[in-house]
């Protein structure tokens, strides 16, 4: 089976047959992730880099799992053997390599990501979930007397994933918003709305609220997406005391759009009172 790599310096639009989006790098414990979001248009590649912001050298385990998005856009992780035929094809997809890497302290590892022929694909999106997690070190095991019993370590395993979304064909996607309204979660103030799509794609990018012709929005939140496997999802925009009293009773402009790296085009738009 032929496969396909290329190498390329990680820099905003597309170039060829393939895009990458530049999200800003995630963190999780002492590893940073860049990008965090990455799409494929075609058999090239691309790269992501890891780095090791702790004090200490640190193992890595690299891995592809399926996740899927719930009405309220959160990610669910699924069993192996409930996932569907599109998903079972886009683990097989997806190569990369390493799988493992020790990283010592500031020092940065590239992961390369590739794809096998998807000729026999139908046209549509297809998308893996690439999880990077920590090795815990193994320590000794003693066998000094315990007196006051049992005693139980709990390590914490530190995980990032990042969306790897590969695209065949020509698709399309359409998005809208309704049923604005005020809410709290445990943190404060929300501002909670409905989001659909509707296509052969999904749809990412940032929301925008502001008021009627004042340039400067009242608050922006990105990295929002809508994924193929469902057509509605709840967004809840996190908001402080001061913004929830701007927005409230007041018609208010809320915007979907585009990252600014595939140019920040408007998905879509509602004008709406809030209370």
């Amino acid at each position: 089976m032929k496969f396909w790599w290329k190498t390329i310096t990680l820099i905003a639009g597309s170039i060829g047959l393939f895009s990458v989006s530049t999200s800003p790098a995630s963190a999780q414990g002492d590893l940073l992730v860049a990008p965090t979001r990455v799409i494929l248009d075609g058999k090239r590649g691309t790269q992501v880099i890891l780095n090791n912001i702790g004090a200490e050298e640190t193992t890595y385990r690299i891995s592809l799992e399926i996740k899927r998005m719930n009405a309220d856009g959160r990610l669910e992780d699924i069993d192996p053997a409930g996932t569907t035929d599109a998903e079972k094809a886009a683990l097989n997809l997806v190569r990369y390599a390493p799988r493992r890497v020790t990283l010592p302290p500031n020092q940065p590892q590239s992961i390369r990501i590739g794809l096998n022929p998807a000729d026999t694909l139908p046209d549509g999106e297809y998308r893996v979930h690439m999880l990077f997690r920590s090795i815990p070190k193994s320590t000794p095991v003693t066998q000094e007397a315990q007196p006051e019993g049992l005693k139980i370590q709990l390590v914490p395993l530190y995980g990032i994933t990042i969306p790897i979304i590969v695209r065949k064909g020509e698709l399309s996607a359409t998005a809208a918003l309704a049923n604005a309204r005020l809410d709290r979660d445990e943190d404060g103030p929300v501002l909670a709305l409905d989001a659909t799509r509707k296509g052969s794609r999904s749809v990412y990018g940032e929301f925008r609220v502001s008021k009627p012709g004042q340039s400067k929005p009242i608050i922006v939140q990105k990295g929002i997406a809508i994924y193929p496997e469902i057509e509605k999802r709840k967004v809840e925009l996190p908001l402080n005391e001061e913004e929830a009293a701007v927005i409230r009773g007041g018609e208010i402009v809320i915007s979907y759009h585009d990252t600014p790296e595939n140019g920040g085009g408007l998905i879509t738009e509602l004008r709406t009172v809030v209370r």
